[in-house]
């Protein structure tokens, strides 16, 4: 558990760095809304968005200098919401500041990239959080339930499929960072697919070896576009996902296979989950909170107190970073 504690007494005043979508409706209105955290600092690149973002959110402070976020003595935490190829430079600053932190996912476009994060933030014993929510939305937590109580019996294999079709913005000539190989080298993958591996490892444990092959087939961006990979488990369960963003329909399936059933979800639709075994057919549909971000930031808060320890930290979005960039031929 980590050193850091702040008091019940005294609110837990939060800067954002970056606001994007994400922190609209996702994850912005969760720190606000969570009993003793407030958000007191935004910066934007562009101070007309940061000023439009702090009126609209009713945050005292607004900034296009990070420092003036990160450094601010009242400033107690940092939230770094901003694409993933500037996370090791803000990361590296808020360590160095002394101060927890929250990262968006992924951590870093590589592995080496979320390792020096990682270090940076376990030199000084700083509490570190990646922002794989789904680790505590309670959809999920029914998964591990059922996985946990031998609902399918011993575990034998995960298999994931994840398309979606070529939209009209990676076509046109408005920017998206997600096909951008400088900001996201994998694409859709950086941005989508490291949320189902990452949820992968919470359901079944680390992962010792993984491989893949990718390619960009669309020719649409400089990205990649689609990906496929395997990968097993340090306690033997296999794995095998595929990945592809030029497809003429969407679509998210992951089924997980025992030796006495099956469970089936989606990672990123909002679909019902369902068991499927000798004894038992059950299908549970439970919603989403309108902030997806709510627990994931409960959570914080409680490792925080010291009352647990929060299920997506620095140490686990480094796994996750490792399995991607395995199965992206970028490691040995």
């Amino acid at each position: 558990m980590a050193s850091f504690y702040f008091s019940k007494s005294q609110p837990l005043r939060w800067g954002i760095i970056g606001c994007g979508s994400v922190t609209e409706v996702k994850s912005g209105p969760a720190y606000r809304l969570t009993e003793g955290f407030e958000i007191t600092a935004v910066m934007c690149r562009h101070l007309e968005k940061a000023a439009d973002y702090a009126e609209r959110h009713k945050v005292p402070l607004f900034t296009s200098d990070a420092s003036e976020v990160i450094d601010n003595p009242d400033i107690d935490a940092v939230y770094i919401a901003t694409p993933p190829d500037t996370h090791k430079f803000y990361g590296l600053k808020v360590a160095e500041a002394g101060k927890p932190c929250c990262i968006e996912k992924p951590m870093a476009p590589s592995y080496a990239d979320s390792l020096e994060i990682f270090n940076a933030f376990q030199e000084k014993d700083l509490p570190f959080f990646i922002a794989y929510y789904r680790r505590s939305l309670p959809r999920f937590l029914k998964v591990k339930e059922w996985l946990d109580e031998g609902a399918i019996g011993e575990l034998r294999h995960v298999h994931w499929v994840k398309t979606r079709t070529a939209s009209l913005l990676d076509k046109s000539e408005k920017y998206n960072w997600r096909t951008d190989a400088k900001i996201a080298p994998a694409g859709y993958f950086d941005d989508l697919a490291s949320h189902g591996l990452d949820l992968f490892t919470f359901l079944l444990g680390d992962i010792k070896e993984a491989t893949g092959v990718s390619s960009n087939q669309q020719g649409l961006y400089s990205a990649l576009d689609t990906v496929a990979g395997s990968w097993i488990h340090k306690n033997g369960i296999t794995g095998s996902g595929s990945w592809n963003f030029g497809s003429y329909q969407p679509l998210d399936k992951v089924k997980i296979i025992g030796a006495k059933g099956e469970i089936h979800f989606s990672v990123l639709h909002e679909e019902p989950i369902q068991l499927l075994s000798e004894t038992r057919k059950e299908s549970v549909f439970i919603e989403h909170p309108k902030h997806l971000h709510q627990f994931h930031v409960a959570n914080m808060k409680k490792h925080l107190l010291g009352e647990m320890i929060h299920p997506s930290t620095g140490a686990t979005g480094l796994h996750t970073s490792w399995v991607m960039d395995k199965i992206l031929g970028n490691l040995v």
